[in-house]
């Protein structure tokens, strides 16, 4: 209030002083004359205060249109002026405009109006850097892998882009199957920026999937070092990496890295079964069977399975049955009620002919797992003992229509795989192979149980002093059972295969 009030006194001061000025300018005597052309102008004081105002005024006006004057030159000549910063200004404004436009398009799915968008906002603002990752993005939308391909090179060019522009052919050699050289891409892109996940993740899949283990071991590291794997994790997929590397350390040319990769890979992860079972076989062929049989316990204390049973058995192959049955006992003690344990024990006494034993050991495996194993072996128990042909047959009739029991099962895409490998063969994933039932309701074919041509030969080897029906009786129940499982694991290497 009081501020607007001194406003308004102020004005009408300085009115007050205008005219008491003008009225002073008017009382004096004199002026100013000016002689143009032959003819005398004579201004008063007052005229003349006027004159010199209008004088300067056009002064100001005529400084002015000689600036416009120059600046127009110079913007037709190129030159940078106040004038093509306006124009530049608003270009750009179109420009940022037309690249959002084409980003909220891209997000949209919307390729063709992302295309025309990103060409605009080339044209507009002269920034590749900007716009063509999204001219190429938009073409890879389109299907012009051409013109994608095309962009990306010219990223790679510059600096600051070159990372994206390897990245982004990378992905196309991928959608093109072309592994190796997007293998090559990957490594690049990596040296770039070698904290980059998704880029770490492409170059292992790439590394396992052609069997560079020793890469895959160093791109690991290089995951665990960038904080993108928790180290229980890493120790885990190592010891697969080291497995994997170790493969082949049984035949005669295996070297000795390869052994201690294998002992590596069991150190690296005490429950991973087929490190364990490869670096027993591992100290076996160096003549430590306490250490294979430690290494063996300690597996099978995490996850009994057939794999730890078959490498226990190779520790002493020439044995008799009684004494393998005997040195079991310190891996069968462990965990004595998992349905494993109990179906090896089962496994032995049929192979040592104490069926009663067998029988006992088995216990409600039937009735709990109810797979295929479990009903052969009961069908091998029943005939041991002298039952019918017909109550043996039942039991071969209940294997045929059986589960399999635990397999390796994919995690990812919950494929049945033959054998454990560090890639699954289905789905091409690392390290998802697992020892479990699976979850399709997977019918076995046939009698597809480790043990089966072990009791094949237990029952081959009766004395002669059965009746010779019951020896005919015998050879068509074995013909049998060897029929099916030729049918379904004609490779299998079972435990009590390698007693014999």
């Amino acid at each position: 209030m009081l501020w607007s009030l001194f406003k308004i006194v102020v004005f009408v001061a300085i009115i007050g002083l205008l005219a008491v000025g003008a009225m002073f300018l008017m009382e004096t005597s004199g002026g100013v004359q000016i002689t143009a052309g032959g003819v005398e102008y004579t201004l008063g004081p007052l005229q003349s205060v006027i004159a010199l105002g209008v004088l300067i005024l056009a002064v100001w006006v005529f400084f002015k249109l000689l600036t416009l004057l120059i600046a127009t030159l110079k913007f037709l000549n190129g030159d940078e002026t106040a004038l093509s910063r306006y124009f530049d200004r608003n270009r750009e404004r179109r420009g940022y405009q037309a690249l959002a436009d084409g980003l909220m398009a891209l997000a949209s799915g919307e390729g063709r109006v992302a295309m025309n968008k990103a060409t605009k906002a080339e044209k507009l603002l002269n920034k590749p850097e900007l716009t063509n990752l999204l001219v190429a993005q938009a073409a890879e939308m389109n299907g012009d892998t051409k013109k994608a391909s095309e962009t990306y090179k010219k990223l790679v060019t510059n600096n600051a882009t070159r990372f994206v522009g390897v990245r982004g052919i990378m992905k196309q050699k991928l959608v093109e199957g072309d592994d190796d050289t997007a293998r090559k891409l990957a490594e690049k892109a990596l040296a770039i920026k070698p904290r980059h996940a998704e880029t770490q993740d492409i170059l292992l899949g790439l590394q396992t999937k052609s069997q560079d283990w020793t890469g895959a071991r160093s791109t690991l590291t290089a995951k665990l070092k960038a904080g993108h794997l928790p180290r229980d994790v890493f120790k885990r997929r190592d010891a697969v990496l080291a497995l994997s590397e170790a493969k082949g350390i049984l035949d005669e040319s295996a070297t000795l890295e390869q052994r201690e990769l294998a002992i590596e890979a069991n150190r690296l992860s005490p429950d991973l079964v087929p490190a364990a079972a490869l670096a027993a076989r591992a100290y076996i062929k160096k003549g430590k069977p306490r250490a294979a049989s430690k290494i063996l316990k300690k597996a099978w204390e995490v996850q009994p399975h057939p794999d730890l049973a078959h490498a226990f058995a190779e520790i002493a192959p020439n044995e008799t049955p009684s004494e393998r049955i005997k040195r079991f006992t310190t891996l069968t003690r462990i965990q004595p009620e998992n349905p494993e344990t109990r179906l090896i024990l089962a496994e032995l006494n049929i192979v040592a002919e104490d069926f009663p034993e067998a029988r006992r050991a088995l216990g409600d495996v039937v009735e709990k797992q109810a797979d295929a194993r479990a009903y052969t072996l009961m069908a091998a128990i029943e005939r041991g003992e002298g039952a019918s042909d017909a109550v043996v047959q039942g039991w071969l009739a209940k294997a045929l229509t059986a589960p399999r029991g635990p397999q390796w099962v994919c995690d990812n895409c919950h494929d049945i795989q033959p054998e454990w490998g560090p890639v699954c063969q289905n789905c091409g994933s690392f390290d998802t192979l697992s020892w479990q039932t699976p979850m399709t309701p997977e019918i076995a074919t046939a009698t597809g149980v480790h043990m089966l041509p072990l009791i094949v030969g237990a029952l081959e080897d009766k004395t002669n002093s059965d009746a010779e029906s019951e020896e005919a009786e015998q050879e068509e129940t074995a013909e049998v059972i060897e029929m099916e499982a030729e049918s379904v694991q004609p490779d299998a290497e079972p435990v009590a295969e390698k007693q014999a």
